[in-house]
C-alpha cells in the first residue's frame, strides 16, 4: 500500500488520520476509541526495517531515531499509534 491508496482511503470514507512521512511500508491501518478522532497505526518492527533498508541505519540507529523522532513526539489527539511487538 502506497501513499496515495492510504490517503485515498481516509479521503472516500470522510475520515481525516494524521499520517507519518517516510513509513508507509510500515501502516498496520487505524483505530478509534469512542467519540474520539481516527488515529493511524503503524507497526514498530516494519519502521525499524524501512529505515535499515532504505537509509541503511543499523539496528541500534533505527531503534534510536523512531523512540526519538517518532514515539517521543505528540502533535495532538490525532497522534498515530506504534504498536510493539511483545516476544515471551
Amino acid at each position: 500500500m502506497n501513499r496515495e491508496q492510504i490517503d485515498q482511503y481516509f479521503k472516500d470514507n470522510g475520515m481525516r488520520v494524521l499520517l507519518m512521512d517516510g513509513f508507509d511500508e510500515a501502516f498496520l491501518g487505524y483505530s478509534q476509541r469512542i467519540n474520539e478522532p481516527e488515529i493511524a497505526i503503524y507497526s514498530y518492527q516494519k519502521m525499524i526495517d524501512t529505515l535499515i533498508e532504505r537509509d541503511q541505519m543499523d539496528y541500534d540507529e533505527a531503534v534510536e531515531y523512531i523512540d526519538y523522532n517518532c514515539l517521543g513526539a505528540w502533535v495532538g489527539k490525532r497522534t498515530p499509534i506504534i504498536v510493539m511487538p511483545i516476544e515471551l
